[in-house]
């Protein structure tokens, strides 16, 4: 598979949900509906099984401590730059440092991966960062602006985890994989089946929502921050830190080529599913997405 290849895909079915829902197929809450199931379901699943399977040993510490600080710097300075540079509200920056610094891992990541890296032990260990430590960490925040005071309590914060699917299915992925654990046929393959409609009911609601959503007229300068950190200052300061930690040249493709990776459809998902940010979320997908590829290929040709 080329890697212009992997990306058809995701822009064919975000064609498809824009087209359903701008000829009326699938009615007017189709993209809330469908980012439910995604969100309360099907994600959860994915995720579930993913973790499962993934094991917990033989991490390459210093390439995973390259890639974590090049994704705290970028979701911080995005976090920062909703508040500074547009005034969004406190809901709204934990989307925006998610669309700047949270990438496409999983089905964008395992081509790229394949294609570019010749495997996909590294990005596995990127999936895990994602979900136990930036996942929580935006969703908390997000948690807190749906309280009614906007505090942070800790119990609040405790049931979080039995509140939240994403994060409980996680968890419970992550126990599995450390006992041993195997669920039985009859458990796990309903399972499958939901995990299989995550990405592609994903894709099709965050395209159903760009025929929704109307302009914003900070989008085109938003957008173009949200962009340059995601698909320059990641992989750039990736590559920093990949210097400073004396990484070797395989760790460095492989670093690097995983900051480059567009904003993850999951931004939308948890925008939607919060009701927040949703517009410049929904964007950013589409936008990184389309342009991610020339990133990828400069760093593959620049570090290989």
């Amino acid at each position: 598979m080329s890697m212009a290849s992997a990306f058809v895909p995701i822009w064919m079915l975000t064609a498809v949900g824009y087209a359903a829902c701008r000829w009326g197929l699938l009615g007017e809450a189709a993209a809330a509906v469908l980012g439910r199931f995604v969100f309360h379901l099907a994600m959860p699943s994915a995720l579930f099984l993913a973790l499962s399977r993934m094991p917990l040993s033989g991490f390459a510490g210093r390439p995973l401590l390259a890639f974590a600080v090049s994704t705290a710097a970028v979701v911080g300075v995005g976090w920062v730059a909703a508040s500074w540079l547009f005034g969004h509200t406190s809901g709204e920056r934990p989307i925006w440092g998610m669309a700047a610094g949270y990438v496409n891992s999983a089905n964008l990541g395992i081509p790229i991966a394949t294609q570019v890296i010749g495997n996909v032990s590294f990005l596995a260990e990127v999936v895990l960062l994602q979900v136990l430590v930036v996942t929580p960490v935006i969703l908390i925040a997000l948690d807190r602006h749906s309280d009614p005071a906007g505090r942070v309590r800790v119990r609040r914060i405790a049931s979080l985890p039995v509140r939240n699917p994403v994060i409980l299915a996680s968890l419970l992925g992550v126990a599995c994989s450390a006992t041993g654990l195997r669920l039985p046929s009859t458990a796990s393959a309903p399972l499958t089946l939901l995990s299989g409609a995550a990405v592609p009911a994903a894709l099709v609601a965050l395209g159903a929502s760009l025929h929704r959503t109307g302009p914003s007229r900070a989008e085109p300068a938003e957008l173009a921050v949200i962009t340059a950190l995601k698909l320059v200052a990641q992989p750039v300061i990736a590559y920093a830190a990949g210097l400073a930690l004396q990484l070797s040249a395989p760790q460095l493709l492989a670093v690097v080529v995983c900051a480059g990776l567009p904003t993850a459809q999951n931004t939308f998902i948890y925008s939607q599913e919060y009701g927040v940010g949703e517009t410049v979320a929904n964007r950013a997908v589409v936008v990184t997405t389309t342009l991610s590829l020339a990133t990828l290929a400069a760093a593959a040709a620049l570090l290989r």
